[in-house]
């Protein structure tokens, strides 16, 4: 009987160097029980989903897991079909600083930019 090898699964989201740096810092002051930090989707805004960072204690099995050199990053496992693809960045200026999302799957955002439809 022959064993079949599986090559590993590329990632559902690339993190750029910014984003894993970001992740890193928000990892080294983490509440004493995160274990990483985790993108959800949450129903929100005008245009029916938005992006959520928050640090999580617990996985969930449907969680993708997603190792950093900071730490463990998470996609919400309700969330990974509509991020298939999608490139996460952070961004500071003069005048922002925040996660930033290049998503394919996105058909439409709303005007502020907060939320975005699939």
């Amino acid at each position: 009987m022959t064993v079949a090898t599986r090559r590993p699964r590329p990632a559902a989201i690339t993190l750029t160097a910014g984003a894993e740096a970001r992740i890193a810092e928000l990892m080294a002051k983490a509440p004493a029980d995160a274990i990483g930090v985790k993108l959800s989707t949450p129903r929100r805004g005008c245009s029916g989903l938005a992006y959520s960072v928050d640090y999580v204690n617990e996985a969930s099995a449907f969680d993708e897991r997603i190792e950093t050199p900071g730490g463990i990053f998470f996609v919400d496992g309700g969330s990974i079909l509509y991020m298939i693809g999608s490139r996460m960045d952070w961004v500071e200026d003069d005048f922002v600083a925040g996660f930033t999302f290049e998503n394919p799957n996105a058909k439409g955002a709303c005007g502020c930019g907060e939320s975005f439809t699939v």
